[in-house]
């Protein structure tokens, strides 16, 4: 097993030396970019809105039903959503959410192509396909991960807000009070980094196992199924990794 492990590990650092070999053609780089981010960044809204919405107006809920003690001020709801959201929700909860979509939608598309030889044509033709099928994928999604989390933030907070209207747990005017008190900025940027590596695990996984299908399209839903676990569990190892780096 552990033989096997190390032999992955070694061609998927071949396979990311292949993808950042510069393009052959820049234009149609920016092309297939442009094509990328549109698949996978702005088709992956609706989802990220619909979650954080309702998992905004949970962790609400949730917050005020386990703050009982007339001690602790009502705003506590809104600054204890706030943290939950900022410090991992908006980035490692996201993530591993569109390692299912995202991750999923590369391999089964790479593999596609893999096992019916369009990736074998490409080679034949004289061009990296490495590079010319996964670069614009990775690079396109760790460009724009950050908007996504920008707005899983924004949006998980409306819906914490919208519940307080709706049910009246908790005052409005209260739990934007809580959201307000003591903001650390550097919260944000912490839930960001993250997501860049996180973005980068995600696509480039998720392409390293669509390339190396072998066999036909009951292969393809394996290497789907392996991409997105093996996403995840890096995702969680980078999660305490970063944590512990960055919030020392």
């Amino acid at each position: 097993m552990i033989k096997n492990t190390l032999h992955n590990i070694g061609v998927y650092c071949m396979f990311i030396w292949r993808v950042f070999s510069q393009p052959d053609k820049w234009n149609e780089f920016f092309k297939r970019y442009i094509n990328e981010v549109i698949k996978l960044v702005i088709d992956s809204i609706p989802l990220v809105l619909v979650i954080s919405l309702f998992i905004g107006a949970v962790c609400t809920i949730q917050m005020k039903l386990n703050i009982m003690s007339p001690l602790i001020p009502m705003y506590t709801v809104g600054l204890a959503t706030r943290e939950i959201i900022l410090l991992e929700f908006s980035s490692s909860i996201l993530c591993l959410i569109l390692a299912g979509k995202v991750g999923s939608s590369i391999t089964s598309e790479i593999g596609t192509m893999r096992v019916t030889e369009q990736i074998d044509a490409l080679e034949i033709m004289g061009i990296n396909s490495a590079n010319f099928l996964v670069l614009p994928k990775i690079t396109a999604f760790v460009t724009f991960i950050p908007v996504l989390v920008i707005l899983c933030m924004a949006t998980s907070l409306f819906g914490g807000y919208l519940i307080t209207i709706l049910t009246g747990i908790v005052s409005p005017e209260t739990f934007i009070y809580g959201i307000q008190t003591m903001f650390v900025e550097w919260y944000v940027w912490y839930a960001l980094i993250k997501s860049l590596f996180f973005a980068f695990v995600i696509s480039s996984i998720a392409s390293y196992f669509g390339y190396h299908v072998t066999g036909g399209a009951l292969q393809v839903g394996k290497a789907s199924t392996n991409a997105v676990v093996t996403s995840s569990i890096l995702i969680l190892l980078l999660d305490v990794i970063l944590t512990n780096i960055m919030l020392q």
